[in-house]
């Protein structure tokens, strides 16, 4: 968040009360309630707001709900059909306009991806009819703004607030697109209580590891890369295996390269699991090697489980959560080199290791949802 939220935040504390929360409405608006960090914030923003007794409501357009989330649904997805042709598309937008106006909420904040500069622009004009707060969670931002700034500028001048995910992407946006009075950073929340709960399951004990995660989509996060650097290392003759949650179409690619590196013992691809936790927890550390990232959400997930974290400094996001030898180490960006020396010195610096893992669960009390979700509260003027 930037220095001017920080020190208002810091001058006018917010005092939650419920009576006076409950006559308001938000509504959310997102992909999906699974798969995504930007799905999961929406799903927690969602119980934070309820429980301030905010009556909120999630809208998704695909039909796929994996996270737990509270208030009322409204799935268009289920409207969908095969096809998808024009008619089902302008059924599900009139099906949504009418619950806007049927509703009359007072906030509709957007996480959806928003690449298409005519649906978007008709959208913020005839459909949304609340002041409307954007969220921009990728350095992506061809994913969240037309190319054009008079395009950018004529969907989001008006907007209530456009919320980046991190301050780097927020410096990013202001100096793309000439956004500043209605532009902050928020951090993406971490539910604590919920981790501590889910990193508790029984899960098959393993031999020593390090931990990776992620989608296996458009190598972003260059998990071949991890590999060959993992394998240049000396964990392999100690035993230590890399292990890597999370799926896509780069997995049989990776499948291979395991294969011909002779780690099939070693390097050990899980999947997509629906509760990472308990691997987070009981890893030596967490290492992302990830080309760019909008706020890695993986990053204080491990941290919240106790678990150290060695990554690249890329854009965006590390920086703003690791303290290097401190939770965990930054590394150079894309120095692979220097991430191979970084994860042997977590390994062989058993002080070191201590310490960060020592700080890494108190490293995450800035994203907890209280914190995180009394600055929704602050930009939202709910108080």
């Amino acid at each position: 968040m930037n220095a001017y939220i920080c020190l208002s935040f810091a001058e006018n504390t917010i005092k939650t009360n419920m009576t006076q929360h409950k006559s308001r409405k938000i509504c959310l608006v997102g992909e999906c309630l699974s798969r995504g960090g930007a799905e999961k914030a929406m799903a927690v923003l969602s119980q934070f707001f309820d429980s301030q007794g905010i009556e909120v409501h999630t809208v998704i357009v695909l039909d796929e709900v994996a996270y737990e989330y509270s208030g009322k649904l409204l799935n268009l997805g289920k409207l969908k059909n095969a096809a998808n042709g024009p008619l089902n598309k302008l059924r599900r937008f009139v099906a949504f306009r009418k619950y806007l106006r049927e509703n009359r909420f007072d906030y509709i904040i957007d996480f959806r991806i928003r690449v298409s500069f005519v649906q978007e622009y008709l959208i913020a004009k005839l459909l949304y009819n609340a002041p409307a707060v954007y969220t921009v969670h990728s350095a992506m931002t061809d994913l969240y703004f037309p190319a054009k700034k008079w395009q950018a500028r004529a969907i989001y001048n008006d907007a209530f607030m456009i919320v980046t995910v991190s301050e780097a992407i927020e410096g990013l946006v202001r100096n793309r697109y000439g956004f500043i009075s209605n532009l902050v950073s928020i951090h993406n929340p971490v539910d604590v209580p919920e981790i501590d709960k889910a990193s508790n399951e029984f899960i098959p004990a393993e031999t020593q590891y390090i931990l990776a995660a992620g989608r296996m989509k458009d190598n972003i996060k260059q998990f071949d890369k991890l590999i060959e650097t993992y394998a240049a290392t000396s964990l392999p003759s100690k035993g230590i295996k890399l292990l890597i949650l999370g799926d896509g179409p780069d997995r049989k690619s990776l499948e291979n390269l395991v294969l011909e590196k002779n780690l099939s013992s070693l390097v050990l691809l899980k999947g997509h699991l629906a509760n990472p936790f308990p691997f987070m927890k009981r890893a030596l550390f967490f290492v992302l090697s990830s080309r760019r990232e909008g706020l890695p959400t993986v990053i204080l997930e491990s941290l919240a489980c106790g678990t150290p974290v060695v990554s690249f400094d890329c854009f965006s996001g590390p920086d703003e959560m690791i303290e290097d030898f401190e939770n965990g180490r930054l590394i150079n960006d894309q120095d692979f080199g220097a991430l191979a020396a970084g994860i042997e010195q977590m390994v062989s610096n058993v002080k070191l290791y201590d310490h960060c893992k020592s700080n890494a669960r108190q490293s995450v009390e800035p994203f907890t949802i209280e914190n995180i979700g009394k600055q929704w509260l602050w930009i939202l003027k709910i108080d």
